[in-house]
């Protein structure tokens, strides 16, 4: 068993409930993200979700230099602090440098290592020392037991409140797999497990200057993650995603989530 972590008034791992982690990609603008983590929290209080709401402000890894990336950091940070205290619901955004460590604490409850960044050794000993909660994603070039030289690090500023998330392994060109035998070994190293549901039906690349995807198969890894055994599910979603900014064909639309909740939480009941 995993250990549980308490991230705001929820926990997550342990004996714990099925947690979700959603929101947008990236933050497209202040009155579009306060009202998807409007709409989001409305649907876990009615639903008894342990709800965390994640929205990037910089994607600083998208394909082509054109693409959107986000508002930036100070006023992207100044989104989510305001989401937080609104609504009183545990936020993640995602840092890229050792810089926005620090000033991404202060806004936020959860600190995201980017999957491409999960070896950056300076990155990961910044986020640790910060002492918030700390979300590496599996790097889609690692076996799950290699993660355990990236908690290694996290662990070595004293933090051991860290989340592990599968997100997918490459297989070929512009192509992901899920091993959901990656979610029992990554629970080995003692930490609470998450399955990205969105970025493993991604495409790398595959739509040339943005990544595809085929989010229509996102639910149904979902549902298998979670009778796997995961702690928690992330899913980014999106009011319409045809118009969203970043990753449109993998979001799950907004109006499914309580139907795909549902069903995830009754798998949960019944392999707990």
């Amino acid at each position: 068993m995993t250990a549980s972590i308490s991230i705001g008034k929820w926990k997550i791992g342990g004996k714990a409930p099925l947690a979700l982690i959603a929101g947008p990609c990236v933050i497209e603008s202040r009155a579009g993200c306060i009202d998807l983590a409007r709409r989001l929290v409305d649907l876990a209080g009615e639903e008894t979700i342990p709800l965390v709401f994640k929205a990037s402000f910089d994607k600083a890894n998208r394909s082509a230099r054109t693409s959107y990336r986000g508002p930036g950091l100070e006023a992207g940070l100044d989104i989510l602090a305001e989401i937080r205290d609104r609504f009183g619901v545990p936020v993640l955004t995602d840092i890229h440098t050792e810089a926005q460590a620090a000033p991404a604490a202060q806004a936020v409850d959860i600190l995201q290592i980017p999957a491409f960044l999960c070896r950056q050794t300076d990155l990961l000993v910044a986020a640790g020392e910060t002492g918030k909660v700390v979300n590496v994603k599996k790097g889609q070039f690692l076996a799950p037991w290699d993660m355990s030289n990236v908690v290694k690090k996290v662990e070595s500023t004293g933090n051991r409140r860290i989340i592990l998330t599968e997100r997918g392994n490459s297989f070929g060109y512009n192509n992901l797999v899920a091993d959901m035998r990656s979610l029992l070994a990554m629970a080995e190293l003692g930490y609470p497990v998450v399955f990205d549901a969105t970025h493993s039906v991604q495409k790398p690349g595959g739509g040339g200057t943005y990544t595809a995807g085929d989010g229509k198969w996102a639910p149904n890894l979902a549902r298998a993650a979670v009778a796997t055994g995961c702690d928690g599910v992330f899913i980014e979603t999106h009011v319409n995603p045809a118009k969203a900014l970043s990753d449109k064909e993998n979001a799950i639309p907004l109006r499914r989530m309580r139907a795909l909740w549902r069903q995830l939480k009754g798998i949960d009941e019944l392999v707990s």
